[in-house]
């Protein structure tokens, strides 16, 4: 279960503005020492609680700097603990002479993350709403700050949480059944427990499927540029990124080594890896430049498979017809378009790629028909940016919730082949264990050391 508050009793402290010169700098001190620690550091003889005092801050009768004090008593802080801020100029050298005072008068450096977890620990925040603050910080573009700031207000939260008592209801529902055998005669169809059952399954799916796409939103979509030699996917590289990043020329192989690209599309970041051109070859370089770009199939989440359409003289091509089967098979392994490019050479419709998920003819020089590229981008992973429901999520919650959609499909199974509402109750339980440990009701300290040491220090 969760602890009521922190297990350690520190006071601690830490520069929580950026690295380097700035017009403030914030120290941040957090604790049950908190306040009288700033007593000894500052010229304010009385501290009021959300009230900001102007002070100097000295070590013995040394004047280190003027600023700002601010005193945020627990249990009404972030932390839920006693908690100072000093706001200073934003000096290097005042705020780490400031730092190590504090250190002289008790405080602790925070390991990162500290504060976040202490906020969580003293329940003022789930785990869920911790990770969306370091989503918040690092988020790259304007929608991932979007979706982390929902799931900082509680959008995730409440999905799970719902979720949760459903499922905590319907196993409550099944265990009194077990319980008192003699009320079972007609418990599966009295209390529709299949159609319970599958209705929370439905939300279960529909809430993995926004987290999926939250999770991309956040970290990014990776796609590969894959093609024969000289097919025009380093001109495509330099059109989608408004930059002449990737040397093009007229002789195949140019390409030996992955080039990498983020390109922000409809508020999504998307990293398109060019790579060497695929084909059979005698070059050691470009052997190894075409296992770099098999290595980097393993990685993408989609892959786009350019041509050279004025080389085709058929309507429509297999893949493999255009690689070998291995490499084909590699390909098809992710969601796939193919790419017709150099279509302002033909004097006929543009070839197709069978096997494709979806075809899209262009012209990458020219600029012909990218934003259509970009859109099916967007639709192969089944993506809605613009969605006002979509919230941050990481891989663990998307694991999480698999774990959990697995237990409930196994449960309905064993209800519906033998009517076997025991191994329906263990199921639940399982469901429950496994959504709970995403807001962290059930969180081991191993899991919580691996979230918060990726925050930076001071938040």
């Amino acid at each position: 279960m969760r602890m009521s508050q922190a297990s350690d009793k520190d006071t601690v402290c830490a520069i929580a503005t950026p690295p380097g010169k700035g017009g403030v700098g914030i120290i941040r001190i957090s604790g049950s020492s908190a306040l009288s620690i700033a007593k000894q550091v500052a010229s304010v003889d009385v501290i009021l609680p959300r009230k900001a005092h102007f002070s100097s801050f000295k070590r013995s009768d040394e004047l280190i700097d003027t600023g700002l004090l601010l005193y945020f008593p627990g249990p009404n802080s972030f932390t839920g603990e006693d908690v100072v801020e000093l706001q200073t100029h934003g000096s290097p050298v005042v705020l780490n002479q400031l730092l190590a005072l504090i250190n002289d008068l008790g405080g602790r450096l925070a390991e990162p993350g500290e504060f976040s977890k202490r906020a969580f620990l003293n329940n003022k925040l789930d785990l869920v709403q911790a990770e969306a603050i370091a989503d918040l910080i690092n988020a790259n573009t304007e929608m991932a700050a979007k979706n982390a700031q929902n799931s900082l207000q509680g959008a995730f939260s409440n999905h799970i949480n719902a979720l949760l008592a459903k499922i905590i209801g319907l196993r409550i529902l099944v265990e009194a059944a077990i319980d008192f055998p003699e009320e079972e005669i007609d418990f599966v169809s009295e209390h529709d427990v299949l159609g319970q059952l599958q209705i929370i399954i439905n939300e279960t799916e529909q809430t993995l499927r926004q987290a999926t796409q939250g999770q991309i939103i956040q970290e990014g979509l990776t796609v590969a540029l894959i093609g024969a030699p000289n097919a025009g996917k380093s001109s495509l590289l330099n059109e989608l990124s408004g930059l002449e990043k990737a040397i093009v020329t007229d002789i195949p192989g140019t390409t030996r080594d992955t080039l990498e690209t983020v390109v922000n599309i409809k508020g999504v970041p998307v990293t398109f890896v060019d790579t060497a051109g695929l084909r059979h070859t005698d070059d050691i370089i470009e052997q190894a430049g075409i296992q770099r770009a098999l290595n980097t199939l393993k990685r993408a989440q989609l892959v786009l498979f350019l041509i050279d359409s004025s080389t085709v003289n058929t309507e429509s091509i297999s893949l493999f017809e255009l690689l070998p089967t291995d490499l084909a098979e590699a390909c098809l392994q992710h969601p796939f378009i193919g790419v017709s490019n150099k279509i302002d050479l033909l004097t006929q419709p543009a070839p197709y790629i069978q096997e494709a998920t979806n075809n899209i003819p262009i012209a990458a020089k020219l600029g012909l028909n990218i934003g259509q590229l970009e859109q099916a981008i967007i639709d192969a992973v089944q993506l809605y940016p613009e969605s006002e429901h979509l919230f941050s999520a990481r891989q663990r919650h998307i694991s999480a919730l698999q774990a959990t959609l697995a237990a409930l499909r196994c449960g309905l199974n064993q209800l519906r082949g033998y009517a076997a509402s025991e191994l329906l109750a263990e199921d639940l339980r399982l469901a429950q264990q496994a959504i709970n440990s995403i807001t962290g009701e059930f969180t081991n300290d191993d899991l919580l050391g691996e979230i918060f040491s990726s925050f930076c220090i001071g938040k």
